[in-house]
C-alpha cells in the first residue's frame, strides 16, 4: 500500500517495513471495546490499524498530520 501525499512528501510503503512494532493505546482497556495500534516509523510519521482485524493492513500518517491528529484529540 503506497499512500500519496498531496503536499509532496515522499510516500510511505508501510508494507516494506516488516519490523512495525504496533502498540495498544494506555488507555486500552481490552474489555471488549475498539481500538487502534500505532507504529512508529522511521521518519517521525506513523502507521495506524484495527485492533481487531491486524492482518487487513493499516494507514499511515505523516509526522505532520499524526502529530495534528493528536494535539486534536487533546481538546476533545
Amino acid at each position: 500500500m503506497v499512500i500519496r501525499r498531496p503536499s509532496g512528501e515522499t510516500p510511505i510503503l508501510a508494507n516494506s517495513i516488516p519490523s512495525l512494532r504496533f502498540r495498544k493505546p494506555g488507555y486500552s482497556s481490552g474489555q471488549g471495546q475498539n481500538f487502534v495500534e500505532v507504529a512508529d516509523l522511521p521518519t517521525g510519521s506513523a502507521a495506524v490499524r484495527d485492533s481487531e482485524r491486524p492482518g487487513a493492513g493499516h494507514l499511515t500518517f505523516s509526522a505532520a498530520e499524526w502529530s495534528a491528529l493528536l494535539r486534536a484529540d487533546e481538546h476533545t
